[in-house]
């Protein structure tokens, strides 16, 4: 059986699971220059490896970023939201004064919401199709 290149093992388990994320400033306020961006994906990109999970795509806008990240099962994807968010805020305001001027008073980059949609893998139809065509035993 020929495992496939973007499947990962752990010690008990063998998986492949992304999920595409989306963090938004607060206030949608149009902050971000491609120099903040570069920088936002370094980070990003550490605070991924320390949870032994990859950061596999990033891009983004003036107010928000897109991010697909492959994580590990022992890995909850609200953990990695808040590592993600609180590191970055704090790294980028820090390393950037002209995003301070926009967040003076609410001391944070992001908005407290993020969109989190899992991705990869067969269409829900047809791993829906395959789990009801298994042979249950009598």
């Amino acid at each position: 059986m020929s495992i496939d290149e973007n499947v990962r093992t752990g010690r008990h388990c063998v998986f492949r699971m992304h999920v595409h994320l989306v963090f938004v400033t607060k206030y949608r306020h149009k902050v971000f220059s491609d120099r903040h961006l570069t920088r936002c994906e370094e980070i990003m990109r550490a605070v991924c490896e320390d949870f032994e999970a990859e950061l596999v795509e990033f891009n983004g806008e003036n107010n928000h970023v897109h991010l697909l990240v492959n994580f590990p099962p022992k890995v909850a994807v609200s953990k990695l939201v808040n590592s993600l968010k609180g590191v970055s805020s704090r790294r980028l305001r820090q390393e950037f004064p002209d995003l301070v001027r926009h967040y003076w008073r609410a001391q944070r980059l992001w908005s407290g919401s993020y969109f989190a949609g899992s991705v990869g893998g067969a269409p829900l139809s047809i791993v829906k199709q395959y789990i009801e065509q298994q042979n249950r035993p009598l």
